[in-house]
């Protein structure tokens, strides 16, 4: 189990750092969202800069991944960006469905895995 959780924690990590640094970089070019509301939640994400504080958030939790310390921050930080993609693929562009459910699986393994720094919040 540790083999992986170690792969797990290094895809994550890795997945949320590319992507967040091909945000400033843009070194991968990404078609533009299908649909209509799609694009204009992408538009109003780029135009108002929001985009580019989540993708910070991204790339910090990611290296936090990747260092194999702290992991239980790195997951709290990445936790709600994995939320807004699958929420953002199931109800705007499902073409990228899949791979939102691939980032979930992988953090809830590693949240299971570090289920004790989590204790404190379902406590009584």
């Amino acid at each position: 189990m540790k083999i992986a959780t170690i792969i797990a924690r290094t895809l994550l990590g890795l997945i949320f750092v590319v992507f967040g640094l091909n945000a400033f970089f843009n070194f991968i070019p990404l078609p533009p969202p299908k649909g209509e509301l799609a694009g204009e939640f992408m538009k109003a994400l780029f135009v108002s800069h929001y985009l580019y504080a989540v993708k910070c958030f991204e790339i910090s939790g990611g290296l936090i991944l990747l260092s194999g310390r702290y992991t239980a921050l790195g997951l709290t930080l990445v936790g709600p960006v994995i939320v807004n993609i699958l929420f953002f693929h199931t109800f705007l562009d499902p073409a990228g469905l899949p791979m939102g459910i691939v980032l979930a699986v992988l953090a809830l393994f590693l949240l299971w895995r570090n289920k004790s720094a989590f204790a404190g919040l379902v406590r009584k």
